[in-house]
């Protein structure tokens, strides 16, 4: 295959649309080693059907939805806004509560709201989140840590320079005593990624600038025709990716 051939395939990724948090497009061309801990479960363990739960940074809803808690005691946050207006066609009529999340991760929301919090993926302020908590109540986040695919990134971006090298366990650690709660959970992990074939990493790459900045694939393109020599010498391009889990009890 020559080099106009890649180009224009890759160039077809690039312009593939994408919506809420749904990687559909990229099933059976990825895999991922799987967590050392089950997200679901671990919620569903503290979770009761009288809770009133807010899922923060909801994406599009689909975990929310996965999780069939009660629609009228469930609230969200999202401040990506094609997400935001596709959580307001799709979770409002519903009965769940949207609501954009505002700067800084400040929480719209009076003290002692909630009896959950969740937060997968998603930015948080561990005081405000401490501050809509009812006395007792859990904070549950799975965070993507800043470490994150950066061996992947410097394949990719040739001055590539972390985004967010405090995002860590320990940091994030400190911040939730300093805000007053219990940590009652708190494990780390570095499973690995593999692409098997370059067009699902273009695709991966353009829409998570934070890891991949200035990405395209005409200003990386000497950059994926070495990504796509490694698949063929190897079978996949590999990355290493970055989990951190904290359960937390407000006191």
């Amino acid at each position: 295959m020559n080099d106009l051939y890649w180009k224009e395939l890759w160039q077809q990724e690039e312009q593939q649309t994408f919506k809420g948090w749904d990687f559909s497009h990229l099933q059976g061309r990825w895999e991922s080693d799987p967590l050392p801990w089950d997200y679901r479960q671990i919620v569903e363990s503290h979770l009761k059907s009288s809770h009133r739960l807010l899922d923060m940074d909801t994406g599009g809803g689909e975990f929310l939805l996965s999780l069939g808690h009660p629609y009228p005691l469930t609230t969200v946050t999202e401040g990506y806004e094609p997400n935001l207006r596709l959580c307001r066609s799709t979770l409002a009529p519903l009965g769940i509560t949207v609501v954009e999340r505002l700067a800084d991760n400040i929480l719209p929301f009076a003290p002692e709201s909630f009896d959950i919090v969740l937060s997968r993926h998603g930015a948080f302020d561990p005081r405000q989140v401490y501050r809509v908590l009812k006395s007792g109540g859990y904070f549950i986040t799975q965070q993507v840590g800043g470490e994150n695919n950066n061996d992947l990134s410097r394949k990719l971006i040739g001055d590539f320079v972390p985004s967010y090298p405090e995002h860590t366990l320990q940091n994030n650690l400190k911040l939730l005593h300093s805000a007053g709660f219990a940590v009652e959970q708190a494990r780390q992990c570095y499973p690995r990624l593999r692409f098997f074939d370059t067009g699902a990493l273009v695709y991966y790459a353009r829409i998570i600038p934070w890891e991949f900045p200035n990405f395209s694939v005409e200003g990386c393109f000497e950059n994926l025709c070495r990504c796509q020599q490694e698949l063929e010498q190897t079978g996949c391009i590999g990355s290493t990716q970055h989990r951190f889990l904290l359960v937390a009890r407000k006191r």
